[in-house]
């Protein structure tokens, strides 16, 4: 009998071993788990309102059932309900110390598993065992963000590619395979996994091919100088299995990291290609000149004028007319993975489109100076032709400056400024008005750069009090940026029409919430004043 017993305590810790090591679980976890499950099997044996707990001793294999009871005074009521309890006169024939309120313990004999506790048993096990699997496959992978494995294609659902990677099952869904990639069963994969979560069914590995982090990881693995660290990867643009542009920078200016990461006779670039299905790769050098980095990252394209407009982080390119399609590429990819590239929106003109739409502005700007001045179109196009795109422009600049201009006197420099600044201050006291009946308050005059025209702005987005205007973000007066599948959207902010710089809005709105009392002069103060305010002598 005693060496039936032993055979049983040393075969379930041996099972418990095979199932630990088979799972990659702590062995703990699996007699933790069949601890729950004969004490499961034992409250369907003695009632389900008992408090049974079995141990089992992870050296011996031996195994205790253990029935717990409140001692109650003698007159306590135990019904089917309080089967948890024992009357003190009962428990002191037990145990000579009990007392009222003490927690003790009865040792219950082994029993033999009928069918239902084994189905039971088997359940509770296996659901531990599957729980315990699944936190372990998390733990290792949510670390593991941002690597390459390799896996092989264990099946094909609805375009989806599930991935066995011999610890963990992942997954490529059909926007991250490369396009006309097709994947059969048993086919190896080497894949970047973006993305690990904890999920009802376990934890979920998404695996992509297309992201732009994927061609960055493969360029480490065939680029030394990229593990080391001595050239780094600063962006990366892709239109998955047609084209890519990677732009790279050198830390030791005796490594070219163009020729380093294209290699021998191309060899490095080639590993990369081969992988993405042939995908063309441009490899720029990066800079921080955005029009110097704008001229490479167009390239095959010549570049003849680049203007920049850092507000609203746009570029303007113009090329030559037989240089247009070259520039925008097939279906406008090259511009598109450029723009992508430099995170910038990018605007192409030829050289025709560009000399037209200057002949325009001229035209525009000649008849504004017409109208707002009084002055003929002679004198109209030779202030355009000057380079003065604003009747503000003329009316705050230095006079000689203006008498400088040739056919110009001091006389007349003098008169085209007042009739600028009549011309202004008109506008100005119309601007007034219409803020007056939008019911804007004056007090909004007292945050320094508001003018009339952008209280009217404000007026008809309901902003009227100095508390409206404090509520507003830097975004809400200049617009902003959004880029979403190598789109670039800007959306317009109140003051769209006005030369106002982010930096004018956040300051604009920080003097509002100062004037409004939300916050104080020392909480503009920088630290390290008030380091030295703390610091100071009382």
């Amino acid at each position: 009998m005693a060496t039936g017993i032993s055979a049983n305590r040393l075969e379930l810790l041996q099972i418990a071993d095979a199932v630990a090591r088979e799972k990659g679980i702590e062995k703990e976890i699996v007699i933790a788990s069949i601890e729950e499950a004969i004490q499961k099997a034992a409250r369907s044996r003695y009632g389900a309102e008992h408090d049974i707990r079995v141990h089992i001793d992870p050296k011996t294999g031996e195994t205790s059932i253990k029935r717990y009871l409140t001692v109650v005074e003698d007159d306590a009521e135990i019904d089917e309900e309080t089967l948890g309890r024992i009357r003190i006169s009962d428990a002191l024939a037990l145990d000579r110390d009990a007392f009222v309120g003490q927690v003790t313990d009865e040792e219950l004999p082994p029993f033999e598993f009928g069918r239902v506790q084994t189905q039971m048993a088997r359940q509770v096990v296996t659901g531990k065992v599957r729980e315990a699997e699944r936190e372990r496959q998390f733990e290792e992978f949510k670390d593991r963000v941002g690597e390459i494995v390799n896996g092989s294609v264990k099946r094909v659902e609805y375009g989806n590619v599930i991935v066995d990677l011999g610890r963990g099952e992942a997954i490529i869904r059909r926007d991250e395979l490369i396009p006309r990639e097709m994947y059969r069963y048993g086919d190896r994969v080497r894949a970047y996994i973006y993305d690990v979560r904890r999920e009802q069914r376990g934890p979920q590995i998404f695996l992509s091919r297309t992201h732009p982090q994927f061609m960055a990881k493969l360029f480490m693995q065939e680029v030394p100088e990229i593990y080391d660290g001595i050239i780094t990867i600063r962006s990366i643009a892709r239109d998955p299995g047609s084209r890519a542009k990677i732009a790279v920078t050198s830390n030791d200016s005796s490594i070219d990291p163009v020729g380093a990461c294209v290699g021998m006779r191309g060899s490095r670039v080639q590993a990369v290609v081969g992988e993405l299905q042939g995908e063309k790769i441009d490899i720029i050098p990066w800079t921080d000149n955005i029009a110097d980095l704008v001229v490479s990252a167009l390239q095959p394209a010549d570049v003849a004028k680049v203007v920049l407009d850092e507000q609203a982080e746009k570029i303007e390119v113009v090329v030559p007319d037989e240089q247009l399609s070259l520039a925008i590429g097939r279906r406008g990819q090259n511009v598109r993975l450029a723009s992508q590239l430099i995170g910038w929106d990018i605007d192409i003109l030829t050289e025709a489109e560009e000399s037209e739409r200057r002949q325009k502005e001229f035209t525009e700007r000649s008849a504004l100076f017409m109208n707002a001045l009084d002055v003929d179109e002679m004198v109209a196009q030779l202030l355009a032709s000057e380079g003065f795109s604003s009747v503000e422009q003329l009316a705050y600049i230095e006079v000689s400056e203006i008498a400088s201009i040739q056919g110009f006197d001091e006389e007349t420099a003098a008169e085209l400024q007042t009739r600028a600044t009549d011309y202004l201050a008109a506008i100005e006291k119309a601007n007034d008005e219409e803020r007056k009946t939008l019911g804007v308050a004056d007090e909004l005059y007292e945050i320094p750069g508001l003018n009339a025209a952008m209280l009217v702005a404000l007026g008809k987005e309901a902003v009227k009090t100095i508390e409206d205007f404090a509520g507003f973000a830097a975004d809400d007066l200049v617009g902003w940026t959004e880029r979403k599948d190598g789109e670039v959207k800007r959306f317009d902010g109140t003051f769209k029409d006005f030369p106002v710089s982010r930096e004018e809005a956040e300051e604009m709105i920080l003097q509002a919430r100062l004037k409004a009392g939300w916050i104080t002069e020392a909480d503009l103060a920088p630290p390290a004043e008030l380091a030295a305010e703390e610091g100071a002598p009382a």
